[in-house]
């Protein structure tokens, strides 16, 4: 069985559609926006990048995309709604990994992932999380609790249990982060399959090589403009420093 077996079929339902629609979205902090107005549209199966300067407003542009921060103006929509995390609805079909460690106090690393999975109705849940385990390099680490692992492993854990519940939006913030170079090419290859299974992808990210495995397309994102390149523009840009 495969970890495929988390994810709804999304492809079926909105092949035609957008999964995740910004039209002159503006975010920011105290009435200041941080970066320039967002109009992007990502339809079911595509990845967006999100590349920018350290500080150019990435990590609050995917806040405001998992509802966790108001948008200044404009509006961005999931599915169709406007995003609110408060809605079941929302929380069921969108996943989110940003870069603070969270965990459940006193759980083993699989226990971790089973209590997600089965949180989230997934079938066969131990089977699954096995996959994801083995995927993630923490089969050793299975009856190991977090605060024991590593700073890697805890990243690979906290991207694990993105990928161990249905989700038609996955949001992954700067993925890459304290993953090894072996790691992020088996990132880039999971994110790949969850994208033809119909999910949509949105992540930040400064790694050239993870960006390029990906595949995707990027929205640069800056103070005057913010704009869509071609997954080879994207790279680019990255390479000479944005």
């Amino acid at each position: 069985m495969s970890a495929e077996r988390a994810v709804p079929p999304a492809a079926e339902t909105l092949a035609a559609g957008a999964v995740l629609r910004a039209d002159g979205l503006s975010v920011g902090y105290a009435g200041a926006p941080v970066c320039a107005p967002v109009d992007v549209v990502v339809g079911a199966g595509q990845m967006l990048a999100v590349i920018g300067a350290n500080g150019s407003g990435k990590s609050t542009l995917l806040r405001a995309v998992l509802g966790l921060l108001e948008p200044l103006a404009g509006t961005v929509e999931v599915l169709g709604r406007e995003v609110d995390e408060r809605e079941r609805a929302f929380r069921s079909h969108v996943a989110g990994v940003l870069d603070a460690d969270a965990y459940f106090p006193g759980l083993t690393t699989r226990e971790h992932l089973v209590l997600t999975a089965r949180g989230h109705a997934v079938r066969s849940a131990g089977t699954v999380v096995d996959e994801l385990l083995d995927q993630f390099g923490l089969t050793g680490q299975a009856g190991a609790v977090p605060e024991s692992l590593s700073s890697g492993q805890r990243r690979r854990l906290l991207l694990a249990a993105g990928f161990a519940r249905p989700r038609r939006l996955l949001v992954l913030d700067e993925p890459e982060q304290r993953l090894d170079v072996r790691m992020r090419r088996t990132l880039a290859q999971l994110m790949r399959e969850d994208a033809a299974r119909g999910v949509s992808i949105v992540f930040a990210t400064h790694d050239e090589d993870l960006l390029e495995g990906t595949g995707a397309p990027a929205l640069l994102v800056t103070d005057d403009v913010c704009e869509v390149l071609s997954p080879a523009a994207a790279v680019a840009a990255l390479a000479r420093g944005l």
